[in-house]
């Protein structure tokens, strides 16, 4: 997992002797303004809201380690000093002027695997959210204390060995070298030290596993798939679906699919059947390329970094303009596409559950969406925060799909999915029931298969998403809504300043809400869209 952190220090500059130093606030919180959260299941407090400031800090790091230090007892946080529970790993400004600061917690120098937290103070230096549920009251966990007894190589070893006997038929080729770092892992409400094991390959099939691997007994202790998938010069070309696109592309003795036009490249591989990558870049003698499967995935790649960039000047998935990588024709038959980590990968179909899956574009926008949200709240992709995630990716790539006016519709994989079945898809936004999906929190999904249910209970976020754009009446409860680009902006903003690693449905609600606050003000129809939405799904 790959995710850049810019780690950048705010200390004032050393200055004359004896020049004051001007506080960079000095308003104090009025205690009324003050909203806290609580997950409703565990107790923590989970989301602050207003002004959160107490006193005078001399920049805005310090201003948030200050909240941190104040709010120990309601953080439930450990005996130590603040800097050392949480530690900064990104700042961003946005365009509303808020800086935006995403922290990792730590217990005696050991990160929390999946507890981030974030921090946002606005243009006029106040501290108005912070965000996160943190693994709570670390000292006093005995497991903690306990002396490893493994080392990184050993843990690795025990999850290879555990993935082999369990996960594949044969030991894998590894696309990057496993790698393993000692982290505090809570499973079941318990911290203990484990080894955090990445383990990506791409054969005998593409696997992207988490492992974690007991520090002490080298039991496997969880694991999971982290592969997110969809379950599922001037060239042209004509698509999967027989429409005819301009496309980007390079020529020197031949044409590629090379598109140099945008960020650091769009580059459009086929894997020639097999299931090593990236394969060979597509080429062709003609500029009109004949592979539909190929012309659709360069095309919708480029349709899809031009919505980011164009709607939210976001350039790329880790908006530093990252190469994208899309290799077509991966194996024989392959009825699915998913980002790996690296890069897109989609399979031709069997003709009958799918066809050529880059040939929907909610779907190519769904799977880069997944590349966002690793390299912004990177959430968990298990359990609550995981079906945010697929939803998210729903939810951006049916946008997508209205940014191009492409038929756009609040179905998900329709143009790709069981090909011989008119008007069939793999979800409804819009009725999550008509494929048996919840709509509502009361029906959730509360077993363990498919990560906790990340593809079923997604659904119940999705129609959230769905009345805050389209509107509409649920279970008794009406939604004005408010359109897709303001949707959009919503959601982007909740996504990308918001939302932390563990994020539970109750956290997205407030999350959203803060965020069209943000955007649109407190007392604004968009904001009043959300809430009612939320509530007409159930989640509070």
């Amino acid at each position: 997992m790959k995710v850049k952190k810019k780690l950048v220090t705010l200390g004032l500059a050393a200055g004359l002797v004896g020049q004051a130093i001007i506080p960079f606030n000095v308003l104090a919180a009025p205690k009324e303004d003050v909203k806290v959260n609580y997950n409703k299941e565990t107790g923590n407090a989970q989301f602050f809201s207003g002004h959160l400031n107490s006193k005078a800090a001399s920049n805005k790091e310090s201003l948030v380690y200050q909240f941190v230090e104040e709010n120990k007892a309601k953080l439930n946080l450990d005996s130590q000093i603040a800097k050392k529970s949480l530690k900064v790993i990104d700042e961003q400004k946005d365009e509303l002027g808020f800086t935006n600061f995403r922290l990792q917690q730590y217990y005696r120098g050991i990160p929390v695997f999946g507890s981030t937290a974030t921090a946002h103070v606005n243009k006029d230096g106040v501290l108005t959210s912070f965000v996160g549920e943190l693994a709570p009251n670390l000292d006093k966990k005995p497991a903690l204390k306990a002396k490893t007894k493994l080392d990184n190589a050993q843990a690795i070893e025990k999850a290879k060995a555990d993935l082999v006997k369990t996960e594949v038929s044969s030991a894998p080729t590894y696309e990057v070298a496993p790698s393993a770092q000692l982290s505090i892992y809570v499973k079941d409400d318990e911290p203990r030290l484990a080894y955090v094991v990445k383990l990506n390959y791409l054969a005998p099939s593409a696997g992207n596993w988490i492992y974690a691997v007991d520090a002490v007994t080298g039991n496997v202790i969880d694991k999971y798939n982290k592969i997110d998938t969809a379950t599922a010069v001037t060239a042209s070309g004509k698509g999967v679906l027989g429409d005819t696109k301009s496309l980007k592309a390079l020529y020197s003795t031949n044409y590629t699919l090379q598109d140099t036009t945008r960020g650091n490249g769009i580059y459009t591989y086929t894997g020639n059947y097999r299931t090593t990558l990236p394969g060979s870049i597509f080429a062709s003698t003609s500029s009109v390329f004949g592979d539909p499967a190929a012309v659709d995935a360069h095309y919708y790649a480029g349709v899809t970094y031009d919505y980011y960039k164009n709607t939210f000047g976001r350039y790329s998935y880790d908006n530093n303009n990252a190469q994208i990588k899309s290799t077509v024709h991966y194996s024989t038959n392959y009825n699915n596409a998913f980002w790996n980590g690296y890069q897109m990968v989609y399979g031709d179909g069997d003709g009958y559950t799918f066809r050529p899956l880059s040939g929907g574009l909610d779907v190519v926008g769904h799977e880069l969406t997944h590349a966002v949200t690793e390299y912004t709240a990177n959430l968990t992709y298990q359990n609550e925060s995981g079906a945010i995630n697929e939803s998210l990716s729903d939810v951006f790539g049916t946008l997508i799909e209205y940014y191009d006016n492409r038929n756009p519709d609040w179905e998900i994989g329709e143009d790709v999915y069981t090909p011989g079945t008119a008007g069939d898809s793999l979800r409804s936004m819009s009725n999550p029931a008509k494929y048996g999906d919840p709509d509502h929190y009361s029906k959730r999904y509360t077993g363990t298969q498919d990560n906790g249910g990340v593809h079923t209970n997604s659904s119940i976020i999705n129609k959230a998403a769905y009345l805050i754009s389209q509107g509409g009446t649920h279970y008794g409860v009406t939604v004005t809504g408010i359109g897709t680009a303001a949707t959009g902006k919503i959601f982007y903003r909740t996504l990308t300043t918001y939302l932390t690693a563990n994020s539970n449905f109750s956290q997205l609600r407030a999350a959203a809400t803060q965020a069209a606050t943000d955007l649109y003000g407190s007392t604004s129809a968009q904001v009043t869209a959300v809430k009612k939405a939320f509530d007409a799904v159930g989640v509070y």
